[in-house]
């Protein structure tokens, strides 16, 4: 009887081996299941500051689909207003508990965003809809719409600084990404018609700026760093967190978004030959200085001017100011970016 048993057993080994396994495959596809289809409320929380002015009919869709698809939960979506450009809803988005913030406008939308972002450790993604998107274009994010919002979702993470300016004494300080300028350059945002730029895209800057290049040159006060104070004539002063503008031209050949410091360019030309130079020079990437284009680097620049002039920040206008100060916020903003291979991996091409 006692070899029965065995041959019982035996022969019954196969089988219950076989209902293990299966029970243990059923539990596999069980939990992935339940992965794949997790509570809502276990889901990361995308939130999107849009500017309705800027962005394309069936955008929020778009972004919707690509949030969905990639397993988060459909996003927070608030849109900017003629008060409020984007921090408010910003700071919205933070205590509601976003994971990631999504700028969707252009390079103003995107400032007003970061201000509330900075510090804070919560991410910012890109998704251009302006003019000008400088920011995305140095950080080589995509136009279309669905591949800006996978790479938001799911990009690397990189610490960029953050540019801070204090207007004529003010207590307020406002954050830019790109460039903060006094003169011809916040001359030509400040000239720019809204509907221009809607017809005509970028090249709407041209035409204001051809309107805006004959002009006077003004004294301005620089001051770097510790350094003693330097007394310039001007056309424009510019400082610049990158130095890339449209058309992939580049008026700070050395500024990085992530090195610590601002890059600061005076532009003095006194006639359009002049101009003319300072436009092959730009086109060249020459940094040796002169007495039409001066570069420096500094981590605080103070701007007096003997006058007040037209201020831009990231291509906004904000009216005439006579004293600038601005500083460098070392990597206080997280952005995401597309991902970058390391320098030794093979080409996947």
């Amino acid at each position: 009887m006692l070899g029965d048993w065995w041959i019982l057993l035996v022969g019954a080994l196969p089988v219950l081996v076989v209902v293990v396994v299966a029970g243990l495959r059923g539990r596999a596809r069980s939990n992935e299941v339940d992965a794949l289809t997790a509570e809502p409320e276990d889901r990361p929380l995308p939130a999107v500051v849009a500017n309705p002015i800027r962005i394309e009919p069936g955008t929020r869709r778009r972004i919707t689909e690509v949030c969905t698809g990639l397993g988060w939960a459909e996003p927070l979506w608030l849109e900017t207003t003629v008060e409020d450009p984007g921090t408010g809803q910003a700071e919205l988005a933070v205590e509601k508990g976003a994971d990631v913030v999504l700028a969707c406008g252009g390079d103003g939308t995107v400032r007003s965003v970061a201000q509330a972002l900075a510090g804070t450790g919560v991410a910012m993604g890109l998704v251009p809809a302006g003019t000008g998107n400088l920011l995305a274009r140095t950080l080589g994010t995509p136009e279309n719409v669905a591949a800006a919002t996978r790479i938001a979702l799911t990009g690397d993470d990189r610490a960029v600084d953050v540019g801070r300016i204090r207007v004529d004494g003010a207590e307020t300080e406002h954050a830019f990404l790109v460039m903060a300028g006094t003169g011809f350059d916040a001359a030509i945002m400040q000239n720019t018609p809204e509907a221009l730029k809607v017809r005509v895209g970028p090249l709407a800057y041209v035409i204001s700026g051809l309107r805006t290049m004959r002009g006077r040159r003004t004294r301005v006060t620089l001051t770097l760093d510790d350094g003693e104070p330097l007394r310039r004539r001007t056309r424009t002063v510019v400082v610049g967190n990158s130095g890339t503008l449209l058309g992939g031209l580049v008026l700070m050949p050395n500024a990085t978004i992530d090195d610590g410091v601002l890059d600061v360019v005076n532009i003095a030309p006194k006639t359009v030959a002049g101009w003319v130079a300072v436009a092959g020079r730009v086109i060249t990437r020459r940094r040796d200085g002169n007495d039409r284009v001066e570069h420096w680097q500094a981590r605080s620049i103070t701007i007096a001017a003997d006058a007040p002039q037209p201020s831009q920040l990231d291509g906004d206008p904000i009216g005439d100011a006579q004293e600038l100060r601005i500083r460098v916020d070392p990597g206080a903003l997280v952005v995401r970016v597309p991902d970058v291979p390391p320098p030794d991996a093979p080409d996947p091409g």
